[in-house]
């Protein structure tokens, strides 16, 4: 499938909002956020300190501020980088003799869901900040949110020109993909129910795998 091709922008007030990616060469292996990840993961967001992020990364605060207002933008930036490495590692890569395009989509769309709430990250934000995750839910789209859906936007058009998947807007369809995904990501675990065997995770995600082939066949 194509990679997914990114542009950071600014948030609303123009510094440091969380859906803003520093860029992804950039960040791709940037020891202050692989510092912040450690302190997020030992102690949640809301005790983390850039003195704690600058000690662990082994710069100085200013280090820090020269490129981050405040530990929420580095956390911002974080899981801008922990997510999008997510999604692009679920959705399978096309090659010679393998399914068609709806099956590689439908397939890389379960698989990103599972490894979402598999997350070490996703899960500590989940259970000790979950208000970090509600403006991308709510208000508007982060970066990530914004990669996926270009990921999903251009494999669509892939699925309707090999006729695998209906015809339609392809932004339309991949944003409600995307709202679809996201439901399961974020709220499976309040539907599900381990004692019944027709309630568990595994089995919510073969739902998820019906209602998304159901969705994209002509």
């Amino acid at each position: 499938m194509t990679p997914i091709r990114h542009n950071g922008s600014a948030g609303p007030n123009g510094k440091g909002d969380p859906a803003t990616l520093s860029g992804a060469p950039e960040t791709a292996g940037d020891p202050v956020l692989d510092a912040v990840r450690d302190c997020v993961l030992a102690v949640g967001v809301r005790r983390t300190t850039m003195t704690d992020v600058a000690r662990r990364a082994g710069v100085s605060r200013m280090t820090l501020y020269r490129r981050w207002p405040d530990v929420r933008s580095l956390v911002g930036d974080l899981m801008t980088r922990e997510w999008i490495d997510v999604a692009t590692r679920s959705m399978p890569e096309r090659r010679p003799g393998t399914a068609d395009t709806r099956t590689l989509i439908v397939d890389g769309l379960v698989a990103g869901v599972a490894a979402f709430r598999a997350h070490p990250l996703f899960r500590k934000i989940v259970d000790v900040d979950p208000e970090l995750l509600l403006p991308y839910v709510l208000d508007r789209r982060g970066a990530s949110q914004e990669a996926l859906l270009a990921l999903l936007t251009d494999a669509l058009r892939e699925g309707h020109a090999d006729g695998s998947v209906r015809t339609g807007h392809p932004d339309r369809q991949a944003r409600s993909l995307l709202l679809v995904v996201q439901s399961f990501t974020l709220s499976l675990r309040t539907m599900t129910d381990e004692d019944d065997a027709g309630l568990t995770a595994e089995a919510f995600l073969a739902e998820l795998r019906t209602i998304l082939e159901r969705t994209l066949t002509p």
